[in-house]
């Protein structure tokens, strides 16, 4: 068994330079953090490392990337600022054994990793009239580019940051707060962690936030933030954190390992979410009211950042050949406390999405073994999770949560590889486990047909399956009368929508958007029934209903649009950009505030607003053959934007609006 492990990971195994984890542990770090002038995105800052030696050397170094300015002193006495653009090296003659304290000075503005967003004024005290924010991703970006630390995630060091900003603001750090001090107009708000974790988990985040306390069955605090504005939104956007925290703790068997839990939305995340220690990062674009929930929640996501912190934050892969140890990890643990939450036919209902993704990857020849480094998201993600689905039973549940459980225990604030975890289960299980991690590790494609049988356990799973308009055809319509899960009337829905009759529409909600969504022609039988679509609880069937009514409908457009005039939607503005296009199109629909319409629609695009609002009110424009100079503006200013996703699309768009 350890002989294959050994022999895969050593044809995936990289090596940088040094591993200077051999010669010296750092072992904490006490940071002061303060800003200059924000449309710069100036950073200064103070930090005392105490670090230990492990074997004699003539030098040590952190990394610190593009710092503008940046000096040390070792032990209160040498002092040096021997720096190569990207990190700063302590020339001297260590002992092993001993113990030392660097003190380091310095200066950035920084490109990546540390983000200032609507930071359009030079001082914070000048920004009273809009909600700026500055947060932080380290995973991939790497925190060094704003505090000297280590890119190696082997290195685990304890940080007690100190952030100093306007007083108006709040600052959200990793770890608890003990303290505030308030200086003329700025506070200094002072945060303590126990225990060590790896830089890249180091977080920041600054902005105006309210917050939601709520305590865990352990007695942890669970700190849920959000804007002034959206208290109609903490409930549903929040919803069953404190359940799935108490399912995860009791589940996991480890408890909680760090002093509080801390939720934070920010604009323009470059993810959905983050699992900082103590301190998750995640989008805006989540925070939803009580119909926006039925379509688009947080709760997966949450489930997801919460497992990191046993998953990645408390043990942590040694290199990106382990990375389903943490991605893998976070997206079984999320299921399984969304199965507390929604039910089994839920998670299997996910795991079958998760098996069709896969399949479709690898028919699209981009399958690759689990353990590779370069594997995609959906591999490390949901063929991660797969893989646990499976092991657990193969194993049975005692012996996986023993296993799961030890090993927690035996690597806590340690990192760790593949093998590590698969010992223990075998230990617990007393099983040789070679075969199972050739075929669900290490093969090159997800083992689909095993997946299958596994979901076919679930008659929900089996129902769907059986389903089949194509091949059943005479039953299909009997489908949509009886019962049938929602998820398999949808399927029918899918298959002929042009059989949908008035009856149909007497199903749930799920069913109904099916209907919003694949009844694209409507005959005048069921044009009442449709029309009540525009009703339901759901923007995204609101959103397909109206555009698909207003096609088919000419002659009650203008009805349509007054019944719809006031609903936004999501935090992108679904259905109101899309009732913006279709105002503007409509012929003689309140032809004296088309200017006004057209205004907004384009304003839309600037960056006042999120990358998802902007993407889409910047393709309406487009379709409609409006988007104006300063649409194109806006459009340019866009390949500048710290978000991929919005470079990516306003490069193609200008491609196509202004050719070269």
């Amino acid at each position: 068994m350890k002989n294959v492990l050994y022999f895969v990971f050593g044809c995936f195994c990289w090596f940088g330079f040094s591993q200077q984890t051999d010669y010296v542990d750092f072992k904490s770090c006490r940071a002061s953090i303060a800003f200059g002038n924000l449309q710069n995105k100036e950073v200064k800052g103070k930090a005392i490392y105490e670090l230990k030696i492990l074997k004699d050397t003539d030098s040590i170094f952190l990394d610190a990337q593009h710092f503008s300015e940046i000096k040390y002193i070792l032990n209160d006495a040498i002092e040096g600022h021997l720096y190569d653009g990207k990190h700063f090296i302590v020339k001297h003659k260590f002992k092993a054994k001993t113990r030392h304290k660097l003190e380091i000075v310095w200066e950035t503005s920084p490109k990546k990793a540390m983000y200032f967003i609507d930071c359009d004024t030079s001082t914070a005290l000048s920004m009273t009239n809009t909600s700026p924010q500055i947060w932080t991703q380290g995973q991939g970006k790497y925190t060094s580019n704003w505090l000297p630390s280590i890119d190696d995630m082997n290195d685990k060091i304890e940080f007690d940051l100190n952030v100093t900003f306007d007083k108006d603001y709040q600052v959200i750090v990793n770890g608890k707060l003990i303290g505030k001090e308030e200086r003329l107009n700025k506070t200094t708000w002072h945060y303590d962690m126990r225990k060590p974790m790896s830089s890249y988990l180091v977080a920041l985040a600054v902005g105006k936030y309210k917050k939601n306390v709520e305590t865990a069955k352990s007695g942890i605090p669970l700190e849920m933030y959000y804007y002034p504005n959206d208290t109609l939104k903490v409930e549903p956007t929040y919803r069953y954190t404190k359940q799935m925290f108490d399912f995860l703790e009791d589940e996991i068997g480890v408890a909680y390992p760090w002093q509080n839990y801390k939720q934070v939305p920010v604009k323009d995340f470059l993810y959905a979410g983050m699992e900082n220690t103590s301190c998750t990062i995640f989008s805006d674009a989540f925070m939803v009211d009580n119909v926006g929930f039925v379509d688009k929640n947080y709760v997966n996501v949450n489930a997801h950042e919460l497992a990191h912190q046993w998953f990645g934050d408390l043990v942590t892969e040694t290199s990106g050949t382990h990375h389903w140890l943490q991605e893998g990890f976070a997206t079984y643990y999320a299921l399984l406390a969304e199965k507390d939450v929604f039910g089994e036919n839920h998670y299997f209902w996910q795991l079958y999405e998760y098996a069709q993704e896969l399949y479709e990857q690898d028919k699209a020849g981009a399958g690759t073994s689990l353990l590779n480094p370069k594997a995609s998201s959906t591999t490390f993600y949901k063929r991660g999770a797969w893989v646990l689905h499976a092991l657990r039973e193969k194993v049975g549940d005692k012996p996986f949560k023993k296993a799961v459980k030890s090993y927690l225990k035996k690597h806590k604030f340690e990192n760790v590889e593949t093998n590590d975890f698969i010992t223990e289960v075998e230990k617990y299980s007393k099983t040789d486990l070679s075969e199972f991690v050739e075929t669900w590790l290490i093969a090159e494609t997800f083992n689909y047909d095993d997946a299958l049988l596994s979901l076919k356990k679930s008659t929900y799973i089996n129902e769907y399956l059986k389903v089949d308009c194509e091949v059943y055809s005479s039953k299909c319509v009997d489908y949509l009368k009886y019962y049938a899960s929602d998820e398999a009337k949808a399927k029918v829905v899918s298959q002929i929508p042009d059989k949908i009759t008035a009856a149909d529409f007497k199903n749930p909600l799920k069913v109904r958007q099916a209907i919003a969504k694949y009844v694209t022609n409507i005959s005048p039988s069921i044009k009442t029934d449709y029309e009540s679509l525009l009703d339901d609880k759901s923007y995204v069937t609101i959103e397909a209903a109206l555009f698909n009514l207003w096609r088919n409908f000419p002659a009650q457009r203008q009805n349509y649009l007054n019944k719809t005039k006031e609903i936004v939607g999501f935090n992108d503005k679904n259905v109101r950009l899309l009732w913006l296009t279709l105002a503007l199109v409509t012929e003689d629909y309140e032809p004296e505030i088309k200017a006004k319409y057209l205004n907004e629609l384009t304003n839309y695009t600037s960056k006042n607003y999120g990358y998802e609002t902007r993407m889409n009110a910047f393709q309406y424009l487009h379709q409609i053959e409006a988007c104006n100079a300063e649409c194109i503006r806006n459009l340019e200013h866009a390949t500048t934007h710290h978000n991929w996703r919005l470079v990516k699309f306003a490069k193609q768009m200008l491609s196509v609006i202004k050719p070269k």
